[in-house]
Order: C-alpha cells, then sequence, then structure tokens
C-alpha cells in the first residue's frame, strides 16, 4: 500500500500546479447559469443590499417602542401541613413533598437557607435543612406484641384485656423505665404511620425513650408498631375525636362523636382499638367538642380503664380523670412550625421540669420537629435531666 501512494506522488512531481483562480472563475459562471442557484443568489443579493442599507441609514425601527420579556419556570410553593391535613388521607400528598428520597427537608421543604439553633446551655448549632440527626441503633428492644394473656379477639384483629394475672396493656407495653433523681421530661411524637419516610425516620433517628403515637388509620399499622417497638419506643394509638367545626373539619369516618352517646362510642372504639397491638396508651386527636361531652368522655374513658390502657391527652383534657392511668402534655410543641419556635418550646419545658420534677411535651412528625427533637434530647443529660418516655408520666387515678 505505502509503494502504491509514493507512485502516484511522484507522477505528479515536477509539474506546474494549474491556475486555481481561472477555473474556479470558468466553474462560478457554469453554476450560476443554472435556474435554481440563480434564483438563490439574487436572494442572497436582496438580504445583503438591506444589511448593507440598516448600516449606512440605521435601523428605521429603532425609535419604536420594545420590551423583552424573561421567562421563567414556575415553581410551586411548599406548604407545610396541618395536623388534619396530614392526619387525613387527603393531605397524604402536600405532606409527602416534604421528603425526598435521599432524606427530610426542613421549613416546608425550602432546599437553601439554614436555621441556627439555641440550646439552653447557650451553646448555638447551625441547623441545615436536610434531616442531619444519625440514625440511631436499636436500643433494649420491646418484645413483639401480642404479649400472651393481654388481648382479645377484636373486629379486625385483638384488641387489649387485662390478664388474668393482674397484667395490663399499660404496664407491660410501656418502656420499662428507672429514675436517676433528676427532673424527668418526656416528649410524644405523633401523626405516624402516613408517611413512610418520616415514619421510619422518626422511628430511626430519635432516642428510644420519646413515645411514639400512630395514626389508626394507616397502612400497615401492625408493621410500623413493631419496627418502632423493636428500636425500644412505646406506641400509642390516636383517637380521632370531634373538633369544632365538625363536619367540616372530619377527622375520619370512626372520629369519636359528642353528641353519639355510650353505644356509638364503644362501637367505634372496639374497631379503632382492633388496629394494631402493643401500644400501652391512646391519645386524643383533635376534639375540643367531645371534650365538652360528659357521656363521651366517660365512655371512652370507661372502656379504657375496663382493658388496662392509660390515656394521655395534649393537654386540653386535663380536667378529665379516667382511663387505667392518666397523662396530660404540657406543652405541644410544635405549634409554630420553625426551629427557633420549637427550640423555645423544649426550653421551656426543660425549665419546667426542674421546677415540678417532671413535665411532657407532646408533636407532630413535621421533619422540623424530628431534626429538633434528635438535637434537643443529645444534650438533656448535661443540662441536668434524665429523658424518660410518656408512661413514667401517667399515674394511676387516685394515686
Amino acid at each position: 500500500m505505502f509503494a502504491k501512494r509514493q507512485s502516484a506522488l511522484a507522477a505528479t512531481a515536477g509539474t506546474p500546479p494549474e491556475d486555481r483562480a481561472r477555473m474556479s472563475l470558468d466553474k462560478a459562471l457554469v453554476t450560476l447559469k443554472k435556474p435554481p442557484v440563480a434564483a438563490g443568489a439574487a436572494g442572497v443579493f436582496v438580504l445583503a443590499t438591506a444589511a448593507l442599507f440598516v448600516s449606512v441609514f440605521g435601523d428605521p425601527r429603532a425609535a419604536l417602542p420594545s420590551a423583552q420579556v424573561e421567562v421563567q419556570k414556575a415553581t410551586p410553593i411548599s406548604q407545610v401541613p396541618t395536623g388534619m391535613e396530614a392526619f387525613s388521607v387527603s393531605g397524604l400528598d402536600l405532606y409527602q413533598d416534604l421528603t425526598g428520597p435521599d432524606g427530610l427537608v426542613l421549613e416546608g421543604g425550602d432546599p437553601g437557607g439554614e436555621a441556627l439553633i439555641t440550646l439552653p446551655d447557650g451553646a448555638s448549632v447551625a441547623g441545615g435543612l436536610p434531616l442531619s440527626a444519625p440514625v440511631r441503633a436499636p436500643s433494649n428492644p420491646l418484645a413483639k406484641a401480642p404479649l400472651a394473656g393481654l388481648y382479645s379477639p377484636g373486629p379486625n384483629g385483638p384488641v387489649p384485656r387485662i390478664a388474668s394475672d393482674g397484667r395490663v396493656p399499660a404496664q407491660a407495653y410501656a418502656r420499662p423505665f428507672s429514675s436517676n433523681g433528676k427532673p424527668m421530661v418526656a416528649l410524644i411524637v405523633g401523626g405516624l404511620g402516613l408517611n413512610a419516610v418520616t415514619t421510619r425516620a422518626t422511628i430511626e433517628r430519635l432516642p428510644a425513650e420519646v413515645t411514639l403515637s400512630f395514626v389508626p388509620y394507616a397502612d400497615g399499622l401492625q408493621a410500623w408498631i413493631d419496627m418502632a417497638r423493636a428500636h425500644g419506643h412505646e406506641v400509642m394509638i390516636e383517637l380521632p375525636m370531634e373538633p369544632t367545626g365538625y363536619p367540616d373539619n372530619d377527622p375520619g369516618p370512626y372520629t369519636l362523636l359528642a353528641e353519639g352517646g355510650a353505644d356509638d362510642v364503644e362501637t367505634k372504639m372496639d374497631w379503632l382499638m382492633s388496629r394494631a397491638s402493643g401500644y400501652f396508651a391512646m391519645t386524643n386527636y383533635l376534639g375540643d367538642r367531645f371534650a365538652g361531652s360528659d357521656e363521651g368522655m366517660s365512655a371512652m374513658l370507661t372502656v379504657l380503664r375496663q382493658r388496662g390502657v392509660a390515656f394521655v391527652d395534649d393537654g386540653t383534657m386535663r380536667r378529665r380523670p379516667g382511663a387505667f392511668a392518666r397523662a396530660s402534655a404540657d406543652r405541644i410543641i410544635d405549634e409554630q412550625q420553625s426551629p427557633a419556635a420549637i427550640l423555645g418550646q423544649l426550653n421551656a419545658l426543660e425549665a419546667a421540669a426542674k421546677t415540678r420534677g417532671a413535665a411532657l411535651g407532646t408533636g407532630f412528625s413535621y421533619p422540623v420537629t424530628v431534626e429538633a427533637a434528635a438535637r434537643w434530647t443529645a444534650g438533656l443529660e448535661a443540662r441536668g435531666l434524665q429523658l424518660a418516655p410518656a408512661s413514667a408520666i401517667t399515674r394511676r387515678p387516685g394515686r
């Protein structure tokens, strides 16, 4: 192959180059005589003439008004859901928007921004928006429910009952606790089971001493409770109760109604209590109107007392005794969903515990709540307090 290329070059060596300019002119004249080419050339000539005119005399439209519009892709406005929206199935999409595949996002899902959290001891922690609290190893896993002797058949599964040997669910399903003499502070995080990402993060990233409450309508409820107990968390089930504005504010088909009567309350509670097993207590979801019903409240607390289950409310039913054991929250920590506001409520909870010896707070499983609670609990011991499960705050009526 190389020999043939060398012969071709040698054949042309020494011959003078052809007049390329002459050849190009002749070819161009022949080409321009073709009709399609001639038409194209004419068009080019007109455009060139117009360009020359503008360059000499200026743009004739220069004096006319003009405007430029920048088109931007619309960004959806993130919104933190209310407890009602997240508790109901209709609010699930809005709540899901707060999470991402790699973690949780705070402050309504806005990825840009940073919160400065000041702890009671004066230390400041810069809080990036993605959830940064580490996953915790399971701590003293609780036995898988149901426990022998503590249940009887119900509409959807086992319902709690007092065992023949006197054991009660309020104690058997509670997380074991021993006081070290320091002021006790307890925290409940609720609304769990509707959002898989948030529920898993809450179970895995909060200390085992934090009590978790679950929505009764959640799919796979027993599996979530089993997971929570395997990580050491004691759990509660939320009772939907009639709020002001019902039925516009509707917590679901098994809402306990103020005018429903004792039979209606007992029927609905049988369904709600059979949704899963392993909970030591039940808690209210909404219910300010139901709380005003003597008949309804009495029926609800009687069922819990007869079945050996505790009742822990969010602070709105403090004057209502009953159930096997009782407690009322001192503060709702996340009515304002910002790190600064939540830490302020937690700081106040600490102060109450140091004054009275014990205090109980409750909050919803907003990502910002989970993040703030994880950071806050990390320094409690150094600040002279003991983190306790909510069951340690409950008291038997008359004791």
